[in-house]
């Protein structure tokens, strides 16, 4: 019984080692790729542009509250850059999570490329994988 259960484990370490010597791993360093990506710093570009316009309607807001006097007319300025701030800060962040997910999609495409091209059959990011794989960040061919 021992020597079947040692013939068994024998052969299922064996079978693992063989499996573990073909597979083809490698990792990449998202961040880098992520920080490098040409449409990433535009993305950041346009996006800092278009908080500046809405630090220009709180800019406005506290203007025209300081001159007005009338309780009620200060509600309703109040109510109006309230409104006209959320809504344009609301399609900010749609387009700006849209535009974000496309580009995650365009760096998972360019991965599963790399990886299908190469034969790896795992590709891990870097942070995540403790030892092994090959670096192929700089192989990454992103805008």
């Amino acid at each position: 019984m021992k020597k079947s259960f040692l013939l068994l484990m024998l052969s299922f370490f064996l079978a693992y080692s063989y499996v573990q010597a073909e597979t083809q791993i490698a990792v990449v360093d998202l961040q880098k790729i992520v920080s490098e990506s040409s449409e990433v710093k535009k993305l950041k570009q346009e996006h800092s542009k278009k908080m500046d316009e809405l630090n220009k309607i709180i800019i406005n807001a506290r203007g025209e509250i300081a001159n007005e006097t009338d309780e009620n007319k200060i509600i309703k300025i109040e109510e109006k850059y309230t409104k006209e701030f959320n809504t344009k800060k609301s399609l900010l962040e749609k387009d700006y999570n849209t535009r974000l997910a496309s580009i995650e999609k365009n760096i998972k495409d360019e991965i599963a490329k790399k990886a299908k091209k190469d034969n790896y059959e795992y590709v891990f990011a870097k942070s995540v994988l403790l030892y092994g794989g090959k670096d192929i960040t700089n192989e990454i061919n992103i805008k």
